[in-house]
């Protein structure tokens, strides 16, 4: 074997930072997921001191997630783990709406259960939830690998920056994009193929806004796309399908694509039953 090569592939092992596997991580927030939501739990507790004991055991292994990762070096990391479990009836207050949201606009759900356990767009929220309230304590790498392992489980790509309101509601879902910079706020309904993207993608813009503004009570049609920083979407406004905004439309606004559909039909004479010979 060529020495300097193997040289070259041991120091880029030396330089990598350890983290967590996705699995571990990923397996976190399940069990976190399962003490909030029982309906997502294989096994059920039986006394208040053992959903405490639960509670304790996911804040030291957050602490040992983060001290895992050295990005984290000059963070508190049992301070930081704390300060999330602090914020942990709050967040689950607001994925309750997000259940609410989702049990009273979705004609085929029939019950909390069957949306905690089963609807995808339900496990998306929770798990960008989780990751945001990581994100917004400033820990790095940790929050975009929960968002980034519920878009393979679901198809639904949520960055853990975007910020987003209560009574949120993803109904099916596959192929939705929310971007860093987007602000969605309350009672906002998101269909499959949804992009809230950047209008252009350049290194430079990083630190910008580059993502769009969707004000309360909006409801996005499937595949519509609305790109840019600087695009609103007022607020009670309804944008259909296939829409391509890259401008901002007032409150209360109808926004529509309008193909060109030609349906030919047969002449009637074609579609009589011909008599048998």
């Amino acid at each position: 074997m060529d020495k300097q090569f193997i040289q070259e592939l041991f120091d880029k092992q030396s330089a990598v930072e350890p983290v967590p596997s996705t699995e571990r991580i990923a397996g976190w927030a399940r069990n976190l997921a399962g003490i909030l939501f029982p309906e997502k739990s294989l096994s059920l507790v039986s006394t208040p001191a053992e959903i405490e004991e639960h509670l304790v055991e996911l804040k030291r292994e957050l602490a040992a997630m983060l001290n895992a990762t050295k990005a984290c070096n000059h963070c508190n990391k049992p301070e930081v783990a704390e300060l999330f479990f602090t914020q942990l009836p709050e967040l689950h207050r607001v994925l309750q709406t997000d259940v609410q949201s989702i049990l009273s606009g979705d004609p085929a759900a029939h019950n909390e259960f069957e949306i905690i356990r089963a609807y995808p767009g339900f496990f998306a929220i929770c798990f960008y939830r989780i990751a945001h309230a990581l994100h917004q304590l400033k820990v790095p790498i940790i929050p975009r690998i929960l968002t980034e392992y519920a878009h393979t489980q679901t198809g639904i790509d949520i960055h853990p920056a975007a910020i987003i309101g209560e009574y949120f509601f993803i109904d099916h879902g596959t192929g939705i994009v929310v971007g860093e910079t987007t602000e969605i706020g309350r009672h906002v309904k998101l269909y499959q193929g949804v992009t809230l993207g950047a209008l252009s993608v350049e290194k430079s813009m990083a630190n910008l806004k580059r993502h769009p503004t969707v004000e309360d009570h909006v409801v996005i049609y499937s595949n519509a796309t609305i790109l840019g920083g600087e695009t609103v979407i007022g607020q009670h406004s309804i944008i259909g399908g296939n829409v391509w905004l890259t401008k901002s439309v007032p409150a209360y606004s109808t926004v529509y694509h309008k193909p060109e559909i030609t349906v030919v039909t047969q002449p009637d004479y074609l579609l009589q039953e011909k008599p048998l010979k």
